[in-house]
C-alpha cells in the first residue's frame, strides 16, 4: 500500500471535513480508526505504525493550523479512552486514566501518537463534548460526540481499504411548534 496515496487521501477528507464542521478554537474533534483496515484486513489483525504515521500527521498537521485538540479513540481493549494532549484533559476537565497504548491493546493511531504528543494523556472519554470526528475503518466514535451527530457524506467514503463515516454535531432543536431556529 503506497503510504503517499494514504497520507493524500486522508489530507483530503480532513480538510473537507473541518471546513464542513467549522469547529471554534480549542473544540475537541475525535479519530477513531484501524490500520488494518486501511490495509484491507480485519479490524485488529494487521496494526501498523507506518498506516497509523501515514494518517495521524496531516489530521494533526490541519487540527493544530485549525487550533483545535486531536482525542484518539483506542480500540475495545482499552473500553474506547483516549488520548488527547494535556491541554485539552485540563480544559474539559476529562478523567485520567493510567495506561500507555501499544499496537494490540489501543491500537496504532494512539500509539504512534502517544510518541509524539507534547505532553499526552490518557482520558476515559470526552464526555460526549466532541464536535465532529472521523471514523476509519468503522471502529464507532458516535459515543465522543456531542449530541446531536449528523452525518457528513464527504467526498470519497475511504481511506486506503477503510471505509470512512464523518459526523459534525449541532444543537438540539427544542421547542416545538412554535418555536423559532436561527436561518
Amino acid at each position: 500500500m503506497d503510504l503517499n496515496v494514504i497520507s493524500k487521501e486522508t489530507r483530503i477528507v480532513i480538510r473537507e471535513l473541518l471546513d464542513i464542521a467549522d469547529i471554534k478554537k480549542e473544540g475537541l474533534f475525535v479519530l477513531g480508526g484501524s490500520s488494518s483496515e486501511v490495509l484491507g484486513k480485519k479490524i485488529g489483525t494487521a496494526g501498523s505504525l507506518d498506516i497509523a504515521k501515514a494518517v495521524i500527521d496531516p489530521v494533526l498537521e490541519e487540527i493544530r493550523e485549525r487550533g483545535l485538540y486531536l482525542a484518539i479513540q483506542c480500540c475495545e481493549h482499552l473500553n474506547r479512552a483516549l488520548l488527547v494532549e494535556e491541554k485539552a484533559q485540563e480544559k474539559y476537565n476529562l478523567d485520567v486514566v493510567t495506561v500507555i497504548p501499544q499496537v494490540h491493546a489501543g491500537g496504532s493511531f494512539a500509539t504512534y501518537a502517544y510518541d509524539i504528543y507534547e505532553k499526552p494523556v490518557m482520558v476515559e472519554n470526552l464526555k460526549s463534548l466532541a464536535y465532529a470526528g472521523i471514523d476509519i475503518g468503522l471502529v464507532l466514535i458516535g459515543m465522543h460526540l456531542r449530541p446531536v451527530a449528523v452525518p457528513i457524506r464527504l467526498s470519497q467514503n475511504k481511506i486506503g481499504e477503510a471505509d470512512i463515516v464523518a459526523a459534525i454535531t449541532r444543537p438540539k432543536l427544542i421547542g416545538g411548534e412554535r418555536a423559532v431556529y436561527k436561518k
